[in-house]
C-alpha cells in the first residue's frame, strides 16, 4: 500500500480569509449534497444491498426521532423527516428499486419511487387507473413484501452498532404487525448494510475531504499564532472560543466542544483556564462538519521564550516519537485489516522500537465518531470486542488518532503526546488528508 506523507509547513498554508471566501453558500452546499446522494444511491447503495446479503432493507423513523442514517438519504432540505417515513431498498434479479412508503409532494421524487398512493383516510388525488385499494403505511409496507419475497428483511436493529440500531420499539411492533407471518421470520438485523452505507467515500467525496482539511488545518495555523494569541494576554479559553467562533462565522458547523490545553514545566497538563506564557506548549483538538463530512484533528504548538527562534530539541525528540508512531500506524493500515488487527501490530511494533503507544483511531464522515472499525479506545488498548474486529474498507476515512508517553526530564514530567490527523483509503493509496503536522506552530 502506497504512503503519501503530505506533510506541510505553516508558510504553506493560505490565511483563514482566503479560505473563508471559498466556503460555498447554503444554495450551492444543497446542489452539491443532493449530487451526491443522486451518486451513492446510483452507485453504493446497489453494492451495499448485495454485500450485506439483504434482499430488502426496511428504514423507518418518526419526524423529530430520526434514524441516524436519515440525512444521507435525503435531500438536503430535509432538516427532519416528514411524520412518519418508510424507505424500502429492494433487491431483485441484481436490479435495486428505491421506493418511498411516504406522503407525496415532499421533493423526494428524484431520488425515489412514491409507492403509498392511495392513502386511508387522506384526500389527496389518485390516478383514475391506480390499481390498489386505499391502505395505511403499514397495509402497504405488507403488500410490496408480498410483490418481491424477499429472502431477507433488514430492519435496523443492533447490539453492537448504534448507527445500525436506529429503529424505534414503536415502529418495529408496527413493522412486524403488519407482516404476514412468513416473512416475520425473514427479518435480520441491518446493521451491516448501515455501516457500510455510512463509512463508504465517493470520489467526489473523497476529492473534497482535501480542501474541508484544508480548511481544518489553516484555521489551527492561525489560531496557532501571534494574530490571535499574546503571551501573558491570552488564555486557553480564548483560543478555544477563537476557533470555534471562526468556524461558526465561516458559516460551518462544529460537532464536538473545542478543546486548547496549555502543558507547563513542571506542571505538564494544566487544568481549566490559563493565561499562555512563553514557553508553554499548546494542544488543540478541533472538528466541524462541511458538505455533510466531519473533520477531527489535534495539533500542538510551542510559544517562543525570548531569544528563541524555534521549539527546543527535546520537544522535537517528542512530537518526533509521535511522527514515528504514525508512520508504524499507518504501515499497518490495509484494506481487508481489522481494527484489532492493526491495533495489536502497531502497538507491538511501536513498543519494540522503544516507544510507549496509545492507539484510539476512529472512522471519520458523516458523523465525527463514524461508522466502521473501531481502531482501539483510550481504556482498551487490548482490543474492542466486534466493533473493533469490522475490517478496514477500501474508500473510507479516518481520524489517526493517538498518543505516546514520552519523558520530558528538562521539564520534569511524563507526559502524554498526543496527534489526530484524518486520512484517507481509496484503490490501495493511503494518505493523510492535506497533510499532517511534523513542526510545531511558533507562536512569538
Amino acid at each position: 500500500m502506497k504512503i503519501s506523507d503530505q506533510s506541510f509547513l505553516i508558510q504553506d498554508v493560505p490565511s483563514l480569509s482566503e479560505l473563508k471566501a471559498k466556503v460555498v453558500p447554503y444554495r450551492e452546499q444543497e446542489k452539491i449534497h443532493n449530487r451526491w446522494l443522486k451518486e451513492r444511491l446510483d452507485t453504493i447503495m446497489p453494492k451495499v444491498m448485495k454485500d450485506s446479503g439483504l434482499d430488502m432493507w426496511v428504514i423507518a423513523f418518526n419526524e423529530y426521532n430520526e434514524d441516524p442514517l436519515y440525512r444521507t438519504l435525503l435531500p438536503k432540505h430535509f432538516f427532519t423527516g416528514r411524520r412518519t417515513m418508510c424507505l424500502v431498498f429492494a433487491l431483485k434479479d441484481g436490479e435495486l428499486k428505491r421506493l418511498a412508503l411516504t406522503r407525496p409532494r415532499i421533493g423526494i421524487d428524484e431520488y425515489y419511487e412514491l409507492e403509498w398512493i392511495n392513502q386511508k383516510g387522506s384526500n389527496w388525488a389518485i390516478p383514475e387507473d391506480y390499481p390498489y385499494p386505499p391502505e395505511t403505511q403499514w397495509e402497504c409496507l405488507n403488500r410490496v413484501v408480498n410483490q418481491y419475497d424477499p429472502r431477507t428483511i433488514g430492519l435496523n436493529f443492533s447490539d453492537d452498532f448504534a448507527f445500525g440500531d436506529g429503529l424505534s420499539h414503536s415502529l418495529a411492533k408496527k413493522i412486524i404487525g403488519a407482516l404476514d407471518e412468513k416473512y416475520r421470520e425473514r427479518i435480520v438485523s441491518a446493521q451491516y448494510a448501515a455501516v457500510k452505507w455510512l463509512e463508504t467515500r465517493t470520489d467526489s467525496e473523497l476529492a473534497a475531504y482535501n480542501g474541508i482539511m484544508q480548511i481544518q488545518h489553516t484555521m489551527i495555523a492561525e489560531a496557532f499564532s501571534s494574530k490571535v494569541i499574546t503571551p501573558g494576554v491570552t488564555t486557553s479559553a480564548d483560543v478555544k472560543y477563537w476557533m470555534m467562533q471562526s468556524i461558526i462565522d465561516m458559516g460551518l458547523e462544529p460537532w464536538f466542544d473545542y478543546e486548547c490545553t496549555i502543558i507547563r514545566k513542571d506542571v505538564g497538563f494544566v487544568e481549566g483556564e490559563e493565561v499562555i506564557m512563553p514557553g508553554d506548549c499548546l494542544r488543540c483538538d478541533v472538528g466541524f462538519r462541511y458538505l455533510d463530512l466531519c473533520t477531527d484533528t489535534q495539533e500542538m504548538a510551542y510559544v517562543l521564550r525570548p531569544g528563541e527562534t524555534d521549539a527546543p530539541d527535546y520537544l522535537k525528540k517528542a512530537l518526533a516519537q509521535v511522527n514515528r508512531f504514525q508512520d508504524i500506524v499507518m504501515e499497518n493500515f490495509k484494506v481487508g485489516r481489522t481494527g484489532n488487527e492493526i491495533l495489536a501490530d502497531s502497538r507491538k511494533q511501536a513498543i519494540a522500537e522503544g516507544l510507549k503507544p496509545s492507539l484510539y483511531s476512529h472512522p471519520i464522515g458523516f458523523h465525527g465518531h463514524a461508522a466502521g472499525p473501531t481502531i482501539g479506545l483510550i481504556d482498551a488498548q487490548n482490543g474492542v470486542p466486534v466493533r473493533g474486529d469490522y475490517a478496514v474498507c477500501d474508500h473510507t476515512c479516518y481520524s489517526l488518532e493517538l498518543n505516546c508517553t514520552v519523558e520530558i526530564p528538562e521539564w520534569n514530567i511524563t507526559t502524554m503526546w498526543g496527534y489526530e490527523s484524518d486520512i484517507s483509503v481509496a484503490d490501495g493509496h493511503i494518505e493523510y488528508l492535506a497533510g499532517r503536522q511534523t513542526e510545531y506552530h511558533l507562536i512569538k
